[in-house]
């Protein structure tokens, strides 16, 4: 099982090449912020921006994290109205509910360890202000390219200009994995689905009971 400094490294060995391939957002991703507004928008997981970019139309002011620098230049590039910050999405470098509208796609799956993960989800919580909202997505069992049930490691490969290859880690999470994760942190999951071989939920910060 790779570090998260492994996981880091691979998308700085590859984030060029991997952003040529990511232009367009995620349809999901669009239906999600359709009639959302906020004052402030937080993209973890970055990447190049492309998700960013659609909640700088909805709020003031957005901040995208992202571990690798490689893709943090190429967000750069593509927007230079963007916050960026190279952080750790278990870690995430902002303030107690800072956050009206969040999104958290294809990042969930590169986290290493289920204590990681999970970090990352009470981050997200811990970072939504009272009434904002995320998108949580992972790549899940459901996806055709898997024959397996249960949640799984794997590795998958990119292949770069060239033919060299580089493996990229991915945890594949079952549907019930992925609810009983949502369920552990300090979330409140507003609702869940699996669409297009992925796993979605819609999620807010968790409800003081006191």
């Amino acid at each position: 099982m790779p570090s998260r400094r492994g996981v880091r490294d691979t998308y700085e060995r590859i984030g060029a090449h991997f952003s040529k391939t990511r232009e367009h957002p995620w349809p999901e991703v669009e239906t999600f912020l359709d009639g959302r507004q906020g004052n402030t928008g937080l993209d973890v997981g970055c990447g190049n921006g492309r998700h960013a970019e659609l909640l700088a139309d909805r709020t003031d002011r957005v901040v995208g994290v992202d571990a690798s620098r490689a893709l943090l230049a190429e967000a750069r590039d593509r927007d230079d109205t963007l916050s960026l910050v190279q952080g750790d999405a278990a870690a995430l470098p902002l303030g107690d509910e800072w956050a009206d509208l969040a999104v958290y796609v294809a990042t969930l799956h590169h986290l290493p360890t289920r204590a990681s993960r999970r970090a990352s989800l009470d981050e997200l919580g811990r970072v939504l202000a009272p009434g904002g909202r995320a998108l949580v997505s992972a790549w899940s069992t459901t996806h055709d390219s898997f024959d397996r049930t249960e949640s799984f490691d794997t590795t998958v490969n990119w292949t770069l200009p060239g033919g060299e290859t580089v493996p990229r880690f991915y945890h594949i999470l079952a549907p019930a994995d992925f609810r009983t994760l949502l369920g552990d942190a300090a979330l409140t999951v507003a609702e869940s689905w699996e669409s297009s071989g992925n796993c979605y939920a819609v999620v807010g910060p968790e409800v003081s009971q006191g």
